[in-house]
């Protein structure tokens, strides 16, 4: 049974918010908060994928630190754009 959209993006944002970096719940709170109504289907599903990624990772590959993996490039790009401030003291 495929879960409801509106579902799945409470459910996104429920997981976006609490990470296990601070740094991490603020990115990806604002992320959320700027783009998961406008995702469709297959961007949630790319971002759910996301999501299940290690925060340490997902914090390099934001920072800068490490280049993310090819399938998360579009999508870590349009993350970093809002983390402008949030990972540079």
């Amino acid at each position: 049974m495929s879960e409801p959209i509106e579902t799945k993006r409470k459910r996104l944002y429920m997981r976006s918010i609490r990470r296990g970096i601070k740094e991490m719940d603020l990115i990806l709170m604002a992320f959320s908060d700027a783009h998961l109504e406008k995702m469709d289907e297959t961007a949630l599903g790319l971002y759910d994928k996301l999501l299940s990624e290690n925060d340490h990772d997902l914090y390099q590959w934001v920072s800068g630190q490490v280049q993310e993996p090819d399938i998360y490039r579009e999508l870590m790009d349009q993350i970093r754009a809002g983390a402008v401030g949030v990972t540079k003291p």
